[in-house]
C-alpha cells in the first residue's frame, strides 16, 4: 500500500485541517514542506499547477483541496469517521460554510495591519512583501472576495455566538460526536490563535475556545519527513489506482477522454489540464503526464471546482 504524503507548509490553515484529520484518523504520513508561495516547480510537477494548499499524495494520484482529501482519508479509514451516520449531509454542509464564511472573516483579521506586523516582524521586508502580494492575487478571478476589516469585525461576534449556541445543544462537538464539520471550522481559528492580535477573536468565547483545545488534542498523527523530490520519484514509479465504478451523466454534456481544465470557483483559480478521466457526484479526476512524474491521477472534488474545454 502506498503512504500517504501531504504536502503542506507549517503556516498554512488549511494544511492545518489536514494534519488534524490524520491525527484524529490515527494515521502514519510523510511530510514534505512546499513554499508558501509561487514559484513550486516540485508540486507543479505533481498537480500541473494547482494554487492551493495542501495536497495529498498516495503513490501516482494527487488529491487536490481539504474537502476530497477528508474523502480520501476516510477511505483509508473509515472509523472514527469524519461523516457520522445519519449527519451525513448536516456535517459537510457545516463544513463548508466553516471553510467560506467563517474562514473569509478569519483571513480579513489575519490580515488587518497590526496582525501582519506581529505575523512578519521577523521575516525580511521583502520576503513578506511577496507574501502580501503573492495573496492579492489569490483572489483574482474568483468569485470570494476580501471583507473589508470593519464588517469581519463586526459580524464576527454573529458566528461564534452561533458557534458557541451549537456547542451548548451538542456538547463537546459540533454534532455531539467529532465530525468533518469540527475540523473544517477549527483549522479557522488556529489562524486566529497564531498572535496576540487575533487570539482574543478565539478566547474571547470560552465554550468555542475549549472545543477548539478538544480539537487540537487530536494531535497530528505521526509524521515523518521526505523530500519533494522523492515524492515525485514515488509518483514516476508508481501506477494510478483503479478508477471508481460510479455510474454518472455530466448535466454539462462533458465525456471521458476530453481535454478539460479543472479549477477552483473561489480564490486561487489557476486551471489545471489534463484528459478527462472520471467525472462523479462528488470527484473528478484527470489524467496528466508529466517529464518529472509522469503519469498522475489528479483528483478535485466537483463541489467549489468547475470544468473547462481545451
Amino acid at each position: 500500500m502506498s503512504a500517504l504524503i501531504l504536502h503542506h507548509y507549517p503556516t498554512s490553515p488549511f494544511a492545518e485541517k489536514a494534519r488534524l484529520m490524520l491525527g484524529f484518523k490515527g494515521l502514519s504520513w510523510r511530510s514534505v514542506v512546499i513554499p508558501s508561495i509561487l514559484p513550486k516547480p516540485d508540486l507543479t510537477a505533481l498537480t500541473g499547477g494547482y494554487r492551493k494548499t495542501p495536497v495529498l499524495q498516495v503513490g501516482a494520484d494527487i488529491y487536490c483541496d481539504s474537502a476530497l482529501i477528508a474523502r480520501r482519508l476516510e477511505a483509508e479509514k473509515s472509523s472514527p469517521s469524519f461523516y457520522p451516520e445519519g449527519q451525513e449531509f448536516t456535517s459537510a454542509g457545516l463544513a463548508s460554510w466553516a471553510d467560506s464564511v467563517l474562514f473569509l472573516h478569519a483571513v480579513s483579521l489575519v490580515f488587518q495591519p497590526a496582525s501582519l506586523a506581529v505575523r512578519f516582524a521577523k521575516v525580511p521586508p521583502d520576503a513578506a512583501k511577496a507574501f502580501v502580494a503573492d495573496r492579492s492575487a489569490f483572489f483574482e478571478g474568483g468569485s470570494a472576495t476580501r471583507l473589508p476589516l470593519e464588517l469581519a469585525q463586526h459580524q464576527w461576534p454573529t458566528l461564534m455566538s452561533r458557534l458557541q449556541t451549537q456547542l451548548e445543544r451538542n456538547g463537546d462537538f459540533l454534532l455531539g460526536v467529532p465530525s468533518i464539520a469540527d475540523f473544517s471550522a477549527a483549522h479557522t481559528l488556529w489562524f486566529l490563535k497564531q498572535t496576540p492580535v487575533t487570539a482574543p477573536y478565539v478566547d474571547d468565547y470560552p465554550a468555542v475556545l475549549a472545543w477548539y483545545q478538544r480539537l487540537s488534542g487530536f494531535g497530528h498523527g505521526a509524521a515523518s519527513e521526505q523530500s519533494s523530490t522523492e515524492a515525485i520519484e514515488i509518483a514516476r514509479n508508481a501506477t494510478p489506482a483503479p478508477l471508481p465504478g460510479e455510474a454518472f451523466s455530466d448535466p454539462n454534456g462533458f465525456a471521458l477522454g476530453e481535454r478539460v481544465g479543472v479549477s477552483a470557483v473561489d480564490y486561487g483559480v489557476d486551471p489545471v489540464e489534463g484528459e478527462l478521466l472520471f467525472n462523479g457526484r462528488e470527484e473528478i479526476i484527470l489524467r496528466r503526464e508529466d517529464p518529472r512524474a509522469g503519469i498522475v491521477h489528479v483528483h478535485f472534488p466537483r463541489y467549489g471546482f468547475r470544468l473547462d474545454k481545451r
